[in-house]
């Protein structure tokens, strides 16, 4: 059961980021990040958890990649990185969801260090890697532009 994880989608504030998110990226012509990123997010972190017997929570996986974009559009409003922004909304939310102080901090350390480096925490990792394994590089119309130094060329999950 993912009974609080499924509340996260429910909440005000998750679902107005969304809404600002998909507004402020509505012209890009690079991977987006709203609710089908997430989603690819949490199944392939799941999948990598369970090939490697990671002994993590199914909830606290879905909830990091529910969250670990959702504050983006105050990196393209306030210049505010958005890990940062992710871990503080995603703080409340959590904690209107139900979530134990445990479990939000494991979260939260999760979203600040999804784009590498930071924490080494099983549940990091696997955001880490699900969320670099989610882009669908190959079938990219903006590749020859992106920066992006690590493209996927195939699909592994």
């Amino acid at each position: 059961m993912m009974d609080k994880a499924n509340l996260i989608l429910e909440r005000p504030s998750f679902k107005e980021s969304l809404k600002k998110i998909n507004c402020l990226e509505e012209n890009r012509v690079f991977c987006r990040h709203g609710m089908d990123h997430f989603v690819d997010v949490a199944r392939i972190a799941w999948i990598l958890a369970l090939e490697e017997n990671a002994g993590v929570d199914k909830e606290l996986v879905y909830a990091a990649a529910f969250l670990h974009d959702i504050g983006r559009f105050m990196e393209y409003e306030q210049g505010v990185p958005h890990e940062e922004a992710s871990a503080a909304i995603a703080s409340q939310i959590l904690l209107e969801c139900g979530f134990g102080s445990t479990a939000i901090g494991q979260i939260t350390d999760a979203i600040r260090s999804h784009r590498g480096g930071g924490s080494n925490s099983e549940l990091s990792q696997l955001l880490f890697r699900a969320d670099k394994l989610s882009r669908r590089c190959f079938e990219c119309k903006s590749l020859d532009e992106c920066n992006w130094d690590v493209k996927n060329g195939k699909l592994e999950y």
